[in-house]
């Protein structure tokens, strides 16, 4: 499929892999002892210029926590300049007051995780004491304030609570609620290799994930698959690259004799799906059934 059957409309932009908080199943291996990476501002500004130019409609911006990104303000406020759709997924520990201010200035949405009714349970997750509290204050705030906030419960441990967590955010005031299992990417997987057949089977098709270090994976869970990386190479260039175009067909091979889950959003990023990727400007995926019981984080195969 070349660029033209297949452009580019959405991007995850991973500004930190540094996190306050230290979740066991985070597929991105964020953490405090993570970094911002080796792409500056400048970087960052020349990479959302170049989406716009290639026809991107939304970026959402993502971590580690971005909220604690210094240079988020500018980034945001050059996505907008550019007529991009934003949203930033946060855990909303941590919002400073001009950041509301920006967020609605930027007409931006919000994600967040919401792992149980109860703090002890959340901040088991989270292991933040706090936690909680502070995102449930923020997501009564980010509503208030008239900001757009989707939600995601994600099943972590036995007894979470995570059926309360989804109607505690619906009597919030949160409309769209999604639940998922774990994914083993990362720190869910606990040592084990990732495969291509672990991917949804949509990953670069019309959407890729940016990292912190410039690195251009097929999606923010194929992050064993990298692309080319942006400081290097421009995006465009990248996109319609011969290992792009491998890595796409080799991802539909291993995909070919069960179709793709019908949603899987990672902790509810705007992830692939045999829809279309649920970015601001076209709607929200909206799963209404969180698992039930905790499942093992699936994968196919043990390094």
């Amino acid at each position: 499929m070349t660029a033209v059957q297949n452009p580019l409309r959405f991007a995850w932009l991973e500004v930190t892999g540094f996190c306050n908080e230290h979740c066991d199943h985070c597929y991105a291996d964020s953490s405090p002892n993570g970094a911002h990476g080796t792409m500056t501002a400048p970087d960052w500004k020349s990479v959302i210029g170049q989406l716009a130019d290639m026809g991107v409609a939304d970026v959402q911006f993502i971590g580690g926590e971005p909220t604690l990104y210094p240079h988020l303000s500018e980034l945001i406020t050059h996505a907008h300049e550019l007529n991009l759709g934003i949203e930033v997924f946060s855990n909303l520990t941590y919002i400073r007051p001009n950041l509301w201010n920006l967020f609605r200035e930027c007409g931006v949405k919000l994600a967040t995780s919401y792992y149980s009714d109860t703090a002890e349970k959340h901040d088991e997750v989270t292991r933040l004491r706090g936690s909680h509290k502070k995102t449930r204050a923020n997501i009564e705030k980010a509503l208030s304030l008239g900001i757009p906030l989707r939600g995601g419960v994600v099943s972590v441990n036995e007894g979470q609570r995570a059926q309360q967590a989804a109607t505690d955010l619906g009597a919030l005031g949160v409309s769209h609620v999604g639940g998922d299992r774990t994914r083993a990417f990362g720190r869910a997987s606990k040592g084990a290799a990732p495969v291509v057949e672990d991917l949804c089977g949509h990953c670069a098709s019309g959407q890729c994930a940016i990292g912190p270090d410039g690195y251009v994976w097929p999606c923010v869970l194929g992050r064993f698959i990298t692309l080319g990386n942006v400081r290097e190479t421009p995006l465009a260039e990248i996109w319609n690259s011969g290992s792009t175009a491998k890595a796409r067909a080799d991802i539909v091979a291993a995909h070919k004799s069960q179709p793709a889950q019908s949603c899987t959003p990672p902790q509810f990023l705007p992830s692939c799906g045999p829809c279309s990727p649920c970015v601001p400007s076209v709607g929200h995926c909206d799963p209404r059934e969180a698992d039930k019981q905790v499942h093992p984080a699936t994968i196919s195969a043990l390094a």
